[in-house]
């Protein structure tokens, strides 16, 4: 961190102008303390069948950007490696204006981030940004290691995490259209020549280059990402079926939304005993899981476990995804789950709301969960909750905070519209249930000769079945006087 930026005396005029680095400062190639890590053990690796990468971080620090912005994105890239089953040696970062176009980081550099990796035995460098083919090229070429990117990581976290046929998929289809721009030969892999004999019978027309290798890998590769999106839109298609089927019924939706790792997983646990994986890693869940529960007064609703998003989430897999964070754009009510114990907590809220803006969830309502308070500095926590009013302090792991986040939960809800006042004979008991599960009774259902005398707030279909089914001259509980429609009498 620069020292650059101190304390402002009292009364003093604060002439602070932004960290200011030497020229060989911003150039030079730096090691960051603190990212080794040192496992004592394969089985402290998440994906133990993985053999152990030992892998070096190198990252690209913008003169935009300040050094705890930096050292942020480093370590949730050296978290990242860990997840996806790496030992990460050591990390690396250049101050430029923007990466170097050939090799990302300065073409000198690369000699010093070359000693860095024999020195450390390293067999993989991972970049922090994203890789043209020409930067990943020149960067293995002299290097003599595999060189993968940020986005290439993330991709690799999520084939290891998918689990449904939906999820692997998508994946792929992402991991696809990765490589399509990517695709690169050499030598005499680069060309199939055909002609004359060796044409096949070809004949006449048949004769001539014929595909390249590059050629003959990128049509095998649209012919996979045709079939994985006639796939994916079948699956749609189904989910779309579910999905009406709840509208039909009108069951309120809740989308449990936010940064990977902040606990949406253990959350949904704790509000619906559904008891999907929960782990200490990042994107542990890929497939979303939706599970119904219901309100202190007993109106049903579903919540839906929703994938993690990141800063930088590779646009290949928000495409991928698209169906699937879709589920989020359609729901009643968002509830944005923040890690409170991070570092920047406000700057994965922001990375999380890009990411709803661009699949139209953007203007949702939005309930914002502050999550591992007891883990959370209470100075930090309190600055949280004084810049997003409304938002409820809870622990999943501890339970606390819960009671209140189901009874704001409840008050988010939509609620019925239309008051009803009737007899419903006994014969149509299925009514008095839906009653239970999709609306809110004003008085409890008192039995009479002719029925079940009812007096309670519904949805408008709900109401229109009620007064088709009504004993016409049966005299309900009489309604207290309130706003709002009403149907009966």
């Amino acid at each position: 961190m620069s020292e650059s930026s101190q304390s402002t005396p009292p009364g003093a005029v604060d002439q602070f102008d932004g960290d200011q680095f030497d020229l060989e400062a911003r150039l030079s190639l730096r090691r960051v303390a603190g990212l080794g890590t040192e496992l004592e053990d394969v089985s402290q690796v998440e994906y133990r069948r993985l053999r152990l990468e030992r892998v070096v971080l190198a990252a690209v620090g913008l003169t935009s950007q300040t050094e705890a912005e930096i050292e942020q994105s480093l370590d949730e890239l050296a978290r990242l490696a860990e997840t996806a089953g790496s030992q990460v040696l050591a990390g690396l970062v250049q101050r430029r204006a923007s990466p170097d176009p050939a090799t990302f980081i300065g073409r000198g550099k690369v000699v010093k981030l070359a000693q860095v990796v024999a020195a450390q035995k390293a067999d993989t460098v991972i970049c922090d940004g994203e890789l043209s083919q020409a930067q990943l090229r020149n960067l293995e070429d002299r290097l003599d290691a595999k060189v993968i990117d940020r986005t290439a990581l993330i991709l690799d976290i999520f084939a290891q995490h998918a689990r449904s046929a939906a999820g692997q998929a998508q994946v792929e289809l992402a991991q696809l259209q990765y490589l399509r721009q990517r695709l690169r030969g050499w030598g005499g892999n680069l060309s199939r020549q055909v002609g004359g004999r060796a044409s096949g019978g070809a004949g006449i027309g048949g004769r001539g280059p014929g595909e390249t290798k590059l050629e003959t890998d990128r049509r095998r590769i649209n012919s996979r990402i045709a079939r994985l999106r006639a796939q994916l839109k079948e699956l749609e298609t189904t989910r779309q079926v579910h999905r009406q089927e709840r509208r039909r019924r009108l069951i309120p939706s809740v989308a449990i939304v936010g940064y990977t790792n902040a606990g949406k997983s253990s959350l949904l646990n704790r509000l619906t005993g559904a008891g999907v994986l929960v782990e200490d890693a990042l994107f542990a869940t890929l497939d979303p899981t939706t599970r119904r529960t219901e309100t202190a007064d007993g109106r049903q609703y579903t919540l839906t476990d929703t994938v993690g998003f990141i800063r930088h989430l590779p646009h290949d897999l928000v495409e991928a995804f698209r169906s699937t964070l879709e589920e989020s754009a359609q729901a009643n009510l968002l509830l944005h789950v923040v890690d409170a114990a991070d570092a920047d907590p406000q700057g994965q809220i922001e990375a999380v709301r890009a990411v709803l803006g661009d699949i139209g969830a953007g203007g949702l309502p939005e309930l914002m969960v502050l999550n591992k308070a007891d883990a959370a500095d209470p100075t930090a926590l309190a600055v949280l909750q004084s810049r997003h009013p409304g938002s409820v302090v809870v622990s999943a792991r501890s339970g606390a905070g819960l009671d209140e986040l189901r009874l704001e939960l409840a008050r988010r809800l939509p609620r019925p519209q239309v008051q009803v006042t009737a007899v419903i004979p006994y014969s149509r008991g299925d009514l008095v249930d839906q009653i239970h599960r999709r609306g809110e009774f004003v008085a409890e259902p008192r039995h009479v000769a002719q029925g079940t005398s009812v007096n309670a707030w519904v949805d408008r279909p709900l109401a229109a079945q009620i007064e088709a089914a009504r004993v016409a001259d049966a005299q309900p509980e009489a309604a207290p006087v309130g706003g709002g429609d009403s149907a009966g009498a």
